[in-house]
């Protein structure tokens, strides 16, 4: 372990991302007279170079603002698939949707949010925010370990795409940690964005070079459905959890499921700690409560989400009988995730992504935008309410959450990990609140995830080596299936936390699984 400062205490202001690069931009932002939502977006931004396997301009965004007076605003800059698509041609020609490849990819919604968030409420404006970003893509950055990682695991689909290959594969094989790389075309499509604003991607000379490198590629993207889209600004849900009110952003967000988790762990009255005895009894509940996600998760544009009947207390309840009966599974990537806070009031998580690792395998060489997959969690039973569309957004497995308790801002909680960011966030908020873990401890403590970061999570459990063995054979007598994961593996997600005490002040971490450290004061 090196000696990047992985969890601290402040009064003044508290930020944690998962690279060390990305928090020294957020911390330049705040001493430049920036709050944090400046911090989070200099962190987003220089995210989208550092760790271009996890989030970037190709990507989505979700957030939750809470501004001084107390007010919670969700923000969903998810992008939808093209207006063009078929699902009965993809269905004729794939047979399921696929994984990789052109048409997994939706409109990238997440500069709409770097937008956003710059306009309302930033001090310092969006091109500053850029900057830290556009100065690494154009000068290089190191390799972290996470990157080399992913390059080294995924070798031969990534070095098929040209455009990745003449980045990250310059000499044929994949870069390795700590050896440099720079982007030009990126910097160059992140000055674009710096001088024109958003417009650059979505109807501008960034967006057109795109959607061509594209459309050779079988993409059925226009800019026209560039043009189209806007990101929304909502009202959170929220939920109370013992003395707590956590709140989630809507559908197309998995994040009801935190909110089913909760209530269900206050109902059956379990023992809330994930090494402790009830663990089989906490992952047969993970495992219902994401059948419920596989089942109901769409854009409610296009399908009604039936969240408040899941949160009903009779779907609960019943939730809990079969939980406890062993009978709650009936179902059948790669994300950053950044929390900041600051002693005005502002708070914001973040969550962007590509979704699985460098997305669909494609970097558009002209723009260096690496393209998203998130497409492919679309369906093509047109009988469910997640079916592919033109111009319907898929079903989104980001999902920041904030924590109130008595009015005033307890906890900002995200994660990365696919379809187990529920169960991360979820363990994140039992042992910080639940158990009254140190946030560093919280974050550190071995981890299991029922089915990993996929979606559809059936019986499978993905287990941390430093998980106890007597926890690791409960899960498997009770019909799991436990693969055990190196000790400190992202497999199982990496997280961050603040806590604020009730003088105001912040415990803040970053998880020991990424690259990250914190900045607090």
């Amino acid at each position: 372990m090196d000696d990047r400062p992985l969890s601290g205490r402040g009064s003044r202001f508290a930020l944690a991302t998962p690279h060390a690069r990305a928090t020294e931009a957020g911390r330049a932002a705040f001493e430049a007279g920036g709050n944090a939502i400046d911090a989070a977006l200099a962190a987003a931004a220089t995210l989208a170079v550092v760790y271009p396997h996890m989030c970037g301009v190709g990507g989505d965004l979700f957030a939750l603002i809470q501004e001084p007076e107390g007010r919670t605003i969700a923000l969903n800059a998810s992008g939808a698939a093209p207006a063009a698509i078929d699902v009965e041609r993809v269905r004729r020609e794939h047979g399921t949707m696929p994984t990789h490849g052109p048409l997994p990819i939706t409109v990238p919604g997440a500069v709409s949010g770097w937008g956003l968030l710059a306009d309302r409420w930033s001090r310092l404006g969006l091109a500053r925010a850029l900057e830290p970003a556009i100065t690494a893509a154009r000068e290089g950055v190191a390799v972290s370990r996470s990157l080399g990682a992913s390059l080294a695991a995924d070798a031969e689909r990534l070095r098929a795409d040209p455009g990745l290959a003449a980045i990250f594969f310059p000499h044929g094989g994949p870069l390795a940690e700590g050896e440099t790389f720079a982007d030009h075309a990126l910097a160059a499509t992140l000055e674009a964005i710096r001088d024109l604003g958003p417009a650059a991607l979505y109807e501008g000379p960034v967006g057109e070079r795109l959607v061509q490198g594209l459309r050779a590629l079988g993409s059925p993207m226009t800019i026209e459905d560039l043009a189209r889209h806007e990101p929304e600004l909502d009202s959170p849900l929220a939920a109370r959890y013992r003395d707590l009110h956590v709140r989630v952003v809507p559908p197309n967000s998995q994040g009801f499921v935190l909110l089913e988790i909760l209530a269900a762990v206050e109902l059956l009255g379990i023992d809330p700690d994930p090494l402790g005895p009830d663990a089989p009894t906490l992952a047969e509940l993970f495992a219902a409560t994401a059948a419920d996600r596989d089942r109901h998760n769409a854009d409610p544009r296009f399908a009604r989400v039936p969240v408040g009947d899941l949160l009903d207390e009779g779907h609960l309840a019943g939730l809990v009988e079969a939980v406890r009966e062993g009978r709650g599974a009936r179902p059948s990537g790669d994300t950053i995730a950044l929390v900041a806070a600051d002693a005005e009031g502002w708070a914001i998580s973040l969550i962007q992504s590509l979704y699985d690792g460098f997305g669909a395998g494609i970097r558009e060489p002209e723009t260096g935008v690496i393209c998203h997959n998130r497409g492919s969690a679309f369906v093509l039973d047109l009988d469910h309410p997640n079916v592919l569309a033109g111009g319907k957004r898929p079903a989104h497995t980001l999902m920041p959450v904030l924590v109130h308790r008595d009015g005033r801002l307890a906890a900002v909680s995200g994660s990365m990990g696919g379809g187990g960011q529920p169960q991360i966030n979820a363990m994140s908020i039992l042992r910080a609140f639940d158990l009254g873990m140190d946030v560093g401890e919280v974050l550190a403590a071995p981890r299991w995830l029922v089915g990993g970061m996929e979606l559809h999570a059936g019986r499978t459990v993905e287990v941390e080596a430093r998980v106890p063995a007597s926890v690791v054979g409960a899960l498997a007598e009770a019909g799991f299936e436990p693969t055990v994961l190196a000790p400190f593996d992202e497999g199982v997600g990496h997280a961050h936390l603040i806590r604020v005490a009730d003088d105001g002040s912040f415990e803040v971490a970053t998880d020991p699984r990424a690259d990250g450290a914190v900045a607090v004061w």
